[in-house]
């Protein structure tokens, strides 16, 4: 039936854009710390370009165990994002905001892409399970933390609706730069 009505050659269109869509279909597992070596990895190879960390030197595996257990898939995910060959992407995680009870419904929202992946779009839909999953995690508010110079970061957040809450300038210094955080936030439900 399907085949009379588009053709050989749209049947073949149609099965190669979900053939696509398949394989850019990103999954999502939550971190275990077997992970953590490839999550530094990933996190250090963003270090030198000065645009999404203040991190000036590498930082070790050993230095983010804590920052590891500080989340948990109640209520403070890291997920680890993975293509449909289960190869790592990138991560993401919800950090907890500011450390006091009052802000638990608030979080940071930190992705970070192997460098191979950067640019292709997979942000997008990163961001959107994001916001997706957020209210399953008893999530009102969430946050985004980016350097002003990060032009790509800014766009993608701006894109789903989160607005500037907060500028601080020049309150980091990299390689000599003073460098302005911008602070990014969107309510959700």
């Amino acid at each position: 039936m399907l085949k009379r009505k588009l053709g050989k050659n749209k049947i073949f269109s149609y099965l190669c854009i979900k053939l696509l869509l398949f394989m850019n279909e990103l999954m999502y597992r939550n971190a275990v710390p077997g992970d953590l070596p490839k999550i530094v990895e990933i996190y250090n190879s963003t270090i030198a370009s000065r645009m999404v960390t203040a991190d000036r030197e590498p930082v070790s595996v050993e230095s983010r165990v804590q920052w590891f257990h500080e989340h948990n898939t109640e209520t403070r995910p890291l997920w680890i994002v993975e293509d449909a060959e289960n190869n790592m992407l990138g991560w993401v995680s919800f950090s907890s905001f500011y450390g006091r009870p009052a802000y638990s419904g608030t979080v940071e929202v930190s992705i970070y892409m192997d460098e191979n992946c950067r640019g292709k779009g997979y942000g997008k839909q990163i961001l959107r399970y994001c916001i997706d999953k957020a209210g399953k995690f008893g999530v009102k508010t969430l946050l985004g933390f980016i350097f002003l110079h990060n032009e790509p970061s800014l766009k993608l957040f701006r894109h789903f609706g989160f607005e500037d809450w907060g500028v601080f300038p020049d309150v980091a210094v990299l390689d000599g730069v003073e460098r302005t955080l911008v602070i990014l936030g969107k309510r959700i439900g």
